[in-house]
């Protein structure tokens, strides 16, 4: 399974949605991009492959970035968070 993670300006939650094969979530990653690059369409419209009925629109303006990754099971067993950013600790 992969999953197409969109992050949207000003908003700290990214949203998401699984593809079965590679060359679908592959396509659907770059039909994002190009929707991002030429500013055309104004709105996009994803649907997930997982959860059947899980639909999303967005303004591809107000797209900041998107991620294509494998999911390997949850991330709490991976030892990762979820989404595009994973905490630093530092100490001091």
């Amino acid at each position: 399974m992969f999953v197409i993670d969109i992050n949207l300006k000003g908003s700290p939650v990214s949203l998401s949605v699984q593809r079965k094969t590679e060359e679908d979530a592959k396509a659907l990653y770059q039909e994002v991009l190009s929707a991002m690059q030429s500013g055309s369409p104004v709105t996009i419209e994803l649907s997930c492959e997982q959860q059947v009925g899980k639909r999303f629109g967005a303004l591809v303006s107000e797209i900041s970035a998107v991620q294509m990754a494998e999911k390997s099971g949850t991330g709490a067993a991976s030892g990762r968070p979820p989404g595009f950013f994973t905490p630093v600790t530092e100490s001091v």
